[in-house]
């Protein structure tokens, strides 16, 4: 074990990096829809771009997220993390750039760009491992769990204070605040982050798709539904998620927000996400079975997607606000319970295996999930939502599958 300290350093470094791209995902799409016009795309091709554009960040996490690990176990930890910050200074600046000559392909290298270096949260979740117990690693991981959240409610906040007024264009300022906070972690983790790889460290070998884990996880009654479900799951919530700022901003629609109020409007849905997953389902994890959770977070989304259908068709802020809330408390219910199941139906041995593959499967609803929503969205506002919901209907079929069809490894 490392200094006392370790723990809190890195999660500070984690926690400042994602504020940075807290600040950048909400005005992502309004960005691209903005010199979608400058190149006078149409509105199918538009729908496309911005889909490319939100997608590009989760398909290089997808391609890296191993590379990076692999050469951790080879280099350390400490060089990967500080060519990951260092990566994100350069390439949220690239974006404030981008976002100041209107260029499009410039926004797609920095994008790609930080997508590549934010791989690395791969590597700190094995500095963790590195740094912890087996007994106190579930409580070190959540720490990664927490720098999202935080980092989900405060960069949008973060990204309000940069946008110099509350209409027009948003201009270079809030990529140039992204990157400032990245040169921040950076320095934190330049001072005070010392290494955590030793001989005795656990060294998993990490690859972009294990097909063998794959055929070891099918072969489990449920486990491949189970996947199946997770996958489903995260495509609705990214198609949505992906799409939320055109609607809210959307000229055409009811809301017309303004980059402030989008900023706003994100930061309360992180602050919805961090209250319910810390607040509500710690609490009632250990007495109600992840079965039941996880087909009731399925019904709650579906009830707040077409909550959100109907505000969008209405135009009633305080109706969206409700609708919003409803379905993230849904999101955080059915996320980790799905993955507990996953871990309780699994051979004890291949867990590591069988998660990898949900992440695998959750970056590739992410990156299909945008490209999909903003193809719709072209095409209707209100699409996006009925198509979320339809998902989750799937989802809830299949979480009620999953559920009959397995059991716990070692039973039965």
């Amino acid at each position: 074990m490392h200094r006392p300290g370790s723990l809190l350093i890195i999660f500070l470094t984690v926690f400042i990096d994602l504020l940075g791209f807290g600040i950048v995902l909400p005005l992502l799409p309004l960005y691209g829809r903005q010199f979608a016009a400058d190149y006078s795309l149409s509105p199918a091709a538009t729908g496309w771009t911005i889909g490319l554009l939100m997608s590009s960040f989760s398909a290089m996490q997808f391609l890296f997220a191993p590379w990076w690990g692999r050469l951790s176990d080879r280099i350390g930890r400490r060089p990967v993390l500080l060519v990951g910050l260092a990566g994100s200074v350069v390439f949220y600046f690239l974006f404030g750039i981008a976002t100041l000559w209107r260029n499009m392909t410039l926004l797609f290298v920095s994008r790609i760009g930080a997508g590549i270096a934010g791989a690395t949260i791969s590597t700190a979740q094995a500095y963790i491992a590195d740094t912890t117990s087996k007994e106190s690693r579930t409580k070190g991981m959540a720490l990664i769990g927490a720098a999202f959240g935080l980092g989900f409610t405060f960069g949008p906040l973060f990204g309000y204070l940069a946008v110099p007024s509350g209409t027009g264009d948003p201009g270079a300022g809030p990529g140039y605040a992204a990157a400032a906070l990245s040169f921040v972690a950076l320095g934190l983790a330049i001072f005070l982050l010392p290494e955590s790889l030793s001989p005795e460290s656990e060294r998993a070998a990490r690859r972009a798709f294990d097909f063998a884990s794959l055929r070891d996880a099918l072969a489990t009654p449920s486990i491949g539904v189970l996947l199946l479900t997770n996958f489903i799951c995260v495509l609705s919530f990214a198609n949505f998620e992906s799409t939320m700022a055109l609607l809210i901003k959307d000229e055409a629609g009811h809301f017309r927000f303004t980059f402030q109020q989008v900023c706003l409007t994100f930061a309360y849905v992180g602050l919805a996400l961090t209250v319910v997953q810390g607040g509500i389902v710690r609490r009632v994890s250990g007495r109600m079975a992840e079965a039941t959770m996880a087909a009731g977070g399925a019904v709650t989304e579906i009830v707040g997607f077409l909550l959100l259908g109907r505000a969008a068709l209405s135009g009633s802020i305080a109706e969206l606000l409700v609708a919003l809330a409803v379905v993230v408390a849904g999101f955080a219910f059915i996320t980790p319970s799905v993955n507990s199941l996953l871990s309780r139906r699994s051979d004890p041995t291949k867990q590591g295996g069988v998660l990898g593959l949900a992440q695998s499967t959750s970056a590739l609803a992410r990156i299909l999930g945008p490209l999909l929503g903003n193809r719709l969205f072209a095409s209707g506002a209100e699409l996006p939502l009925w198509l979320a919901a339809g998902l989750m209907g799937v989802g809830l079929v299949l979480v009620l599958a999953g559920a009959r069809r397995g059991h716990d490894y070692g039973e039965g």
